[in-house]
């Protein structure tokens, strides 16, 4: 094994992917088979699942792939994935919660139930999903191969950004103060829990202002570094967070986001200089 195979990879490790068939889910899936790993693609339409897994294990990459329905918006959804996970493995190293909802609309008109649609996604099936497939994660942790959690935060729940997307933007802060607790608790599990904070990709969640080139042209030029993110961006986080080279990484969110994190519109002291 090359010196880069042995920080990087992820060969034979079991994961999962809920909202894997499109988007930054998909990207994740894409360096896990390519990194070696077998990976579960769920969402709530399982031909959508099935198309990607059967592209991905068209890539002859050493990992591989299987699609089927998942859903983590309701308690009984989230039961009924993690029994059709424990069919399938009795171990997994890697769970990737991805799945994810929004709704944008001005304050004035922003409905009540946008909340408890949001965060019941984003955030509570966050948690149960993780809840229920511990014993899994617990039988494939060790102390020289930490089992790996990686939540999808946003630049958005670090930023106090909302651009009507009030009920988007709180559940990713949640997420993000939701990783840092699980990371502190499954430390003694040897579980590491990390989360991406993502700026703009073209997702299907961001296909209202990122479809065309102009309107990918016009957002990465509000980005500090120029441009949006790219496949590549998401897939080498993936294989950092997963491989062994992040082993001593957890309670971490990851801004993959250009340094939108960083940048704050105004100087203290510059304009009197």
């Amino acid at each position: 094994m090359s010196y880069l195979e042995d920080l990087f990879s992820v060969t034979g490790k079991k994961a999962l992917v809920t909202g894997g068939s499109s988007g930054i889910g998909r990207m994740i899936a894409t360096a896990l088979v390519r990194g070696g790993a077998h990976v579960m693609i769920v969402s709530r339409k399982a031909d959508a699942c099935e198309a990607v897994a059967a592209e991905l294990n068209a890539l002859d990459a050493p990992g591989s792939a299987e699609g089927f329905a998942g859903d983590v918006g309701s308690e009984e959804g989230i039961a009924a994935l993690a029994a059709a996970v424990r069919e399938r493995t009795d171990s997994l190293s890697i769970l990737v919660n991805n799945a994810g909802n929004t709704w944008g609309e001005p304050i004035e008109t922003f409905p009540h139930h946008a909340w408890g649609r949001v965060l019941g996604l984003n955030v509570a099936g966050l948690f149960t999903l993780t809840r229920d497939l511990l014993p899994l994660l617990d039988a494939a942790a060790s102390d020289d191969d930490p089992s790996r959690v990686i939540n999808l935060g946003s630049v958005m729940g670090s930023q106090p950004l909302a651009e009507g997307a009030y009920s988007y933007s709180a559940s990713k802060a949640a997420v993000h103060h939701l990783t840092r607790i699980l990371a502190g608790e499954f430390g003694a599990r040897r579980i590491t829990v990390n989360a991406f904070a993502p700026g703009p990709f073209q997702s299907r969640m961001t296909a209202f202002a990122t479809t065309t080139e102009k309107q990918v042209e016009i957002v990465g030029e509000g980005v500090p570094i120029g441009r949006i993110g790219r496949s590549e961006d998401i897939e080498a986080a993936t294989l950092y967070l997963c491989g062994k080279g992040g082993s001593y990484i957890t309670g971490a969110i990851l801004p993959i986001d250009g340094g939108l994190s960083v940048e704050h519109g105004h100087g203290l002291f510059a304009a009197a200089l």
